[in-house]
């Protein structure tokens, strides 16, 4: 196993997931508590056979997502160095017959994978556009990790509407400042936004995160406003029970 772990490269366990680990790197961009909600947020049904991740960074999504489902996952990933250690951790924690990475664009896949052959897909994007004003990181790395400098907001919305299948899911994890432009590229792309809800850091801040889940020419308006998930308890700075439940979830029984 060793032999997998590259000089100033360390190997974490993920979260509190048992036997789950994932090859990190300090100074490059790793996976955060965003990546953890989203996997725990995603809807995965008996029918959810094939799940995509895009821009899947070192593949913190798909690892946790073997938690809650038997069904193939790919993850897409942009940076080659990421995706390398994506392919490691998949390596590491014997789940290469469950998990396939690929060091791709995901603007560039479509003759890898046919249109509407996904059942869910998932997606931690780029957070913030790029513009005079930005201030972008002096790594390259983090820079294309927080930035659309590499891809945007509508490209991914375009990406997931073709290779959705009809009814199919897409969620994703994002900042609430650009809540009503997602909602907007959402409908755009013919995914309408059925699940919404809202992080907060505590309770008496205001929310700092948002995960939404859409469906594929789902039907107008039903949108379900979930309850808040609050991270920190007061100003302890203490995880909630709620996110500490999240960390340390076990395989369920009886997968499909």
């Amino acid at each position: 196993m060793n032999a997998l772990i590259k000089k100033n490269e360390v190997l974490n366990d993920l979260l509190g997931y048992k036997g789950l680990k994932i090859i990190q790197e300090p100074g490059r961009f790793n996976f955060s508590l965003d990546s953890t909600l989203l996997a725990h947020f995603v809807t995965l049904k008996k029918d959810s056979k094939r799940i995509l991740d895009l821009c899947t960074g070192n593949a913190p999504i798909p690892l946790m997502l073997t938690l809650r489902t038997q069904g193939e996952i790919i993850g897409i990933e942009i940076q080659k160095a990421s995706a390398d250690q994506a392919k490691r951790s998949v390596i590491i924690n014997k789940l290469e017959d469950q998990i396939k990475i690929y060091h791709e664009d995901l603007k560039a896949i479509r003759m890898m994978f046919k249109s509407g052959s996904f059942d869910v897909i998932t997606c931690n994007p780029p957070y913030f556009k790029v513009d005079p004003a930005s201030n972008l990181n002096e790594s390259d790395a983090l820079t294309i990790a927080r930035h659309e400098v590499m891809v945007t907001l509508d490209e991914i919305l375009r990406e997931a509407a073709f290779f959705l299948r009809p009814g199919g899911k897409f969620a994703m994890v994002h900042r609430p400042d650009r809540l009503i432009e997602i909602i907007e590229t959402f409908k755009k792309w013919r995914i309408e936004p059925k699940r919404l809800q809202f992080i907060y850091p505590r309770a008496s801040k205001e929310a700092n995160g948002i995960l939404i889940e859409g469906m594929l020419d789902g039907k107008a308006g039903g949108l379900r406003l979930e309850a808040p998930m609050v991270v920190y308890e007061g100003e302890t700075g203490n995880y909630t029970q709620e996110i500490l439940d999240i960390f340390n979830m076990k395989k369920k029984e009886g997968l499909n």
